[in-house]
């Protein structure tokens, strides 16, 4: 992208600060995981962060660092990744629902998991914690080692009829086409 996505502009926010705003709509609380390098913009206060503990781990170690800042405060967390700012809230509550006693639920779409945006009971966090000690950094490998419920993506379709919530931001071409639907 050429530049960190948390700082990507999104209408007259940032794009992480939209992702917080549309996650802090449905949990509480929210926590932003960062490098302990990263600077971030403006969060409101009630927004904790949470900084990896281990260096180059990637997502799994930002999941590791905001499990570490929840444990005692919830028993599951909804993970998802800065870049996906047509997140409807309802996808979040659907996945909530859709958790029962499995130990993560993540959804997928034609033949790809989203493992970035899903949630995952904190007591998972012994198999992630394994999984980056032995450098598996993987997110796949985490859903599917931790037992994921897999979830096709068209049990969303009444709350989300184009599955826009999983649509993400890897590229400038992406990045165009999310504004373009925002302003839609």
């Amino acid at each position: 992208m050429g530049t960190s996505k948390v700082w990507l502009q999104c209408g007259r926010e940032y794009l992480l600060q939209r992702m917080v705003r549309l996650v802090a709509g449905i949990v509480k609380p929210v926590v932003v995981a960062a490098r302990p390098d990263q600077t971030l913009p403006p969060l409101p206060d009630d927004v904790l962060v949470a900084y990896d503990a281990v260096e180059n781990g990637g997502p799994l170690a930002g999941i590791a660092a905001a499990f570490d800042v929840l444990t005692g405060r919830c028993e599951a967390a909804f993970v998802t990744s800065c870049d996906h700012p047509l997140l409807k809230p309802p996808f979040i509550g659907r996945l909530v629902e859709l958790l029962d006693d499995h130990p993560a639920v993540v959804p997928k779409h034609d033949k790809h998991l989203s493992p970035l945006l899903a949630v995952y009971r904190l007591d998972t966090a012994l198999i992630l914690q394994e999984m980056l000690v032995q450098a598996d950094l993987r997110a796949h490998d985490f859903a599917r080692r931790c037992g994921a419920r897999i979830v096709p993506a068209h049990r969303f379709q009444d709350i989300d009829p184009k599955l826009d919530s999983l649509r993400n931001v890897n590229d400038p071409d992406e990045y165009d086409l999310v504004l373009r639907a925002l302003n839609d």
